[in-house]
């Protein structure tokens, strides 16, 4: 099967991507993938229990319904959502070739445009308890969760020592109690500049040579105790904590891509700055596979636009005969470090 665009994901970014393509009639096929990354279509917001800073939701919306009415309204618009899983790409000829798992062995798929939109998921400690309190007391992302009300003056743990954990502390000392900050090591990992914050501030707690363990809860379900674990003296005790936030990195999905588009030391696919273009020409990269910043699903459909934009003009010109570019492209290409406008539109794209 040939399409003029695909796009490989299943996040606020691929969802967004496909309604403007769709929109545009370039009948874009995207690839949801079946348990993709070991989290269900949809990504990491189907793991969300209240999305509560999205635009247009007053009272709140769950993640995973959220989720629904973006497929929904990728679907209306005439999106072909496939829910099997893209394995392998070669992204080394056009039209770019991918097939599906279970039939790499098979004839490829093939797509003038790809837009990768794949994702990044939340690096966990596997704690006892963390299974049966994840959203009820335990999470990756402070600033998603961190207002809501289980949290709300209730004494609060953060674990990691650099500077995401440091920021992390600091936002929630705006909601809890106090904040506790468990770093394994005797020192912290953040800047200078964010360290000196987070010691300062006299609602944290910083707790060096200091690891979690089981997490326990009430008769509500949700969390309401963890044992903490000193690596030097190997003393436990068990702490009040209604809420306890991990930050110690996200995981890139970029394996299916790896060799063949850039990535940065963590992973995280680079693209040329302020746009969605990746090293290669009619390659395209949005959400949280690229963005280790911000990963909120605002910004993540806001990358999904953007790629969306550029995909559109990629093929347009393509189409007008424009477009002879090499694959490795230096005019389009992501260039790390690059500061440089990104080309205009001579015309309103869509």
């Amino acid at each position: 099967m040939h399409s003029k665009v695909v796009i490989v994901g299943s996040g606020p970014a691929a969802h967004t991507a496909a309604i403007y393509l769709s929109r545009a009639e370039l009948k874009p096929v995207l690839y949801e993938g079946m348990m993709a990354n070991g989290i269900a279509a949809g990504g990491q917001l189907t793991t969300t229990t209240d999305v509560e800073n999205f635009p247009g939701f007053p009272g709140g919306i769950g993640g995973m319904a959220l989720m629904e009415d973006m497929r929904k309204q990728s679907e209306r618009f005439g999106t072909e959502v496939v829910s099997e899983t893209v394995a392998k790409v070669d992204l080394s000829s056009r039209p770019f070739k991918y097939w599906l798992e279970y039939a790499e062995d098979a004839a490829p798929h093939t797509a003038d445009a790809l837009i990768i939109a794949t994702g990044a998921s939340a690096r966990r400690l596997n704690l006892p308890g963390e299974d049966r309190y994840w959203q009820n007391g335990i999470s990756a992302c402070a600033v998603c969760d961190g207002a809501v009300p289980i949290f709300r003056n209730k004494p609060l743990v953060v674990i990691g020592g650099g500077d995401s954990a440091a920021e992390e502390a600091l936002f929630l000392t705006k909601y809890g109690s106090h904040v506790t900050v468990l770093v394994r090591k005797d020192h912290l990992r953040a800047s200078k500049t964010m360290a000196k914050r987070l010691l300062a501030n006299k609602k944290v707690t910083v707790r060096f040579n200091s690891v979690g363990g089981e997490v326990t809860g009430d008769d509500r379900g949700l969390m309401s105790h963890m044992t903490i674990k000193n690596v030097v003296t190997g003393i436990e005790e068990n702490l009040d904590a209604n809420g306890l936030f991990y930050a110690i990195g996200h995981n890139p999905a970029t394996a299916l891509v790896k060799g063949q588009l850039e990535t940065d030391l963590e992973g995280y696919l680079v693209t040329k700055p302020g746009t969605s273009y990746t090293n290669i020409a009619g390659v395209f990269a949005a959400g949280d596979v690229q963005d280790k910043r911000y990963r909120q699903a605002i910004t993540s459909a806001g990358s999904g636009c953007i790629a969306a934009l550029e995909a559109e003009k990629y093929l347009s010109e393509l189409e007008d005969g424009e477009e002879q570019l090499p694959l490795e492209s230096d005019e389009k290409g992501a260039r790390k470090g690059a500061i440089e406008a990104a080309p205009e539109y001579r015309s309103s794209p869509l």
